[in-house]
Order: structure tokens, then C-alpha cells, then sequence
């Protein structure tokens, strides 16, 4: 954990010595990846932090009579704006608890830090901000205990699309492909997962965001497909470094987490 740490810090301290910093006029908006499970194809200002924290995730789930719970409790991600098109990330839940109950053996608990994923993104086609494409690979450290993470280092690539709609929609697209380790503990599969998001101004500050995902896991040992539907409020005065989400996200299939609740906030700084 701590050689982990050691260099998301060392990361973005090469970030900040190496980048200058961009004049407050010159600051696009607030462009957060949350709070759907889509991301965002815009980067963070050159010069500049952000930090997106999920305050608060609550997630349930009942299947083949078990029920777990899990809640997890100030998981930030940083980014820095390295050049105008790309920024670095790293994001950890900072406390999360599991609980595990019925099938007919006795309750389980167990809390701790999740997984450090470090990432990198790059805006490469359209309006920074407004539209275009990104690519964003990320490569996961083991820092969480075995009860909560598989122990293995992890990766793959993201590949947001963002585009303006008529009648003030906005359309985000983000397909993933990951490289994940089998749950038998030897070799490795892919996993492919693509969310398609609307999202509206309700007001001046306030918009709603509506989003289908979904995830084919095809881990030769038991591969899984889940699919959601989710829905989330976004407060963000125009101009403002600061934006506040709430949200919920739906299971469609017993294969997917039954709901899903958050509260977030982000802050570009």
C-alpha cells in the first residue's frame, strides 16, 4: 500500500513542477466525471487539481438468499491538469465495510481501504469541455484487504464520448475494456462494459442525467452480465468550481447489484 501511495504522490508532484498555470479567465467549465457510471472526455485545466469524492455509496443486494451490503465512505479521485488535453488520476475509497448475511451460515463483516487506481486521460478529438473523445487507460494496485479486493493488479482502457444534442441534451458514451485476473487465481480474461447517458438542465444550476450500462465479465471460471438503469441530480451553478450529485442506480438482472444510492461533490481547485 504505502509503495503504491508513495507514487500516486511522486506522480503528481512530476504533474505540478511540470505544468504552469492557466489564468482564471481562461478556465472551462466544471466537468466532473460523475455522478453516472459514464465518464467524461474533458480533462482538467493545465495547472490545475480537482477532486471528485464520493461521499457517501450505499449498495444492496439480495440473491439465492443472501444479502450484502456495502458502504463506503469518503472515496476521493484526484486528477491533475498536466497539459491543456491531459490530466492524471488516482482515486481510492478511503473506508469501506461489507456485510454479508443469511444462506445459512453465520453473518460476516470486514472494513477497510479499497483498490488505488491510477489513471491517465487524454482528450485527443473535439471542444475540450464541451464534446469530443478521450482515452483513458488505468492500471490497478492491490491495496485493499483480500476480503475486499482479489489481490491482483488490474488494468484496461476507457474511451468516453461526449457530444451536444438538440434542445439542450447532451449524449455520453463510454465503452471500457478491462484485463482482470480469474477468479481461480491463475491467468487472466477480459471484461467489456459501455454506458450511454442523457443529460438535461432542469434549471440555471440544477440537471437530471439518465444512463443504461451494462458488463460482460467473461471469466472462464463463471462469467458474469449485468445491466442498470440510473438516475442522478447535478448541482452546479454556471461558472461555479463546485458541483454537488445525488443518485440511483437500478439492477436489471439478479446478476447486478439490486440498488445503488450516492451523494457526491466536486471541486476543481
Amino acid at each position: 500500500m504505502n509503495r503504491a501511495l508513495g507514487f500516486a504522490l511522486l506522480m503528481f508532484s512530476f504533474a505540478s513542477g511540470a505544468a504552469g498555470v492557466a489564468q482564471a479567465d481562461d478556465l472551462r467549465d466544471l466537468c466532473p466525471d460523475r455522478p453516472l457510471k459514464g465518464t467524461s472526455a474533458c480533462t482538467v485545466d493545465r495547472g490545475h487539481w480537482q477532486v471528485e469524492v464520493d461521499a457517501i455509496d450505499w449498495t444492496h443486494d439480495k440473491s439465492a438468499g443472501i444479502t450484502t451490503d456495502q458502504l463506503a465512505i469518503a472515496s476521493p479521485l484526484v486528477k491533475y491538469g498536466l497539459t491543456d488535453t491531459l490530466d492524471l488520476e488516482a482515486g481510492m475509497a478511503l473506508y469501506t465495510r461489507q456485510h454479508v448475511s443469511g444462506g445459512g451460515t453465520p453473518s460476516a463483516s470486514d472494513s477497510g481501504i479499497g483498490d488505488l487506481y491510477l489513471r491517465a486521460k487524454w482528450h485527443v478529438f473535439g471542444t475540450n469541455g464541451q464534446d469530443g473523445i478521450a482515452i483513458e487507460p488505468y492500471i490497478k494496485a492491490p491495496t485493499a484487504k483480500h476480503a475486499l479486493g482479489n489481490g491482483e493488479v488490474e488494468g484496461g482502457v476507457i474511451v468516453p464520448w461526449q457530444a451536444n444534442l438538440p434542445l439542450g441534451w447532451a449524449l455520453d458514451v463510454t465503452p471500457e475494456v478491462d484485463a482482470l485476473a480469474d477468479q481461480s487465481g491463475s491467468g487472466r480474461h477480459v471484461a467489456a462494459s459501455i454506458s450511454a447517458g442523457l443529460t438535461h438542465p432542469i434549471t440555471d444550476a440544477l440537471s437530471v442525467g439518465l444512463e443504461l450500462w451494462t458488463q460482460h465479465d467473461f471469466d472462464p471460471t463463471g462469467g458474469t452480465r449485468e445491466y442498470s438503469f440510473d438516475l442522478a441530480l447535478t448541482w452546479q451553478p454556471k461558472g461555479s468550481p463546485v458541483a454537488l450529485d445525488g443518485g440511483v442506480n437500478f439492477g436489471l438482472n439478479r446478476q447486478t447489484p439490486d440498488a445503488e444510492m450516492y451523494v457526491g461533490v466536486s471541486r476543481r481547485f
